[in-house]
């Protein structure tokens, strides 16, 4: 799994500014410092949006390789039933 956080490093700590809620109590993380001075929001979003495009695409590629799909017909179909159509 990976997930971006954002947050904040003061006196020795770092606060997330967001927990997700299915992360344990001991779970490893990896820290980057941005340089303030050369951070551009946008392009910090879009930084993040597409290391979870990447942990998506891998995590498809795991279910597929562990014999975790399902025939597109059936896919279909529980598509139209949930949305009625």
């Amino acid at each position: 799994m990976l997930r971006t956080v954002e947050g904040v490093y003061q006196n020795g700590q770092i606060e997330l500014t967001d927990v997700p809620s299915d992360v344990s109590d001991r779970a490893q993380v990896l820290v980057t410092f941005l340089d303030p001075g050369k951070i551009v929001p946008v392009k910090l979003r879009q930084s993040i949006e597409q290391l979870e495009t990447i942990a998506g695409i891998q995590q498809g590629f795991e279910e597929l390789n562990a014999g975790l799909t399902r025939l597109l017909s059936q896919f279909a179909r529980e598509m139209q039933q949930k949305y009625e159509f």
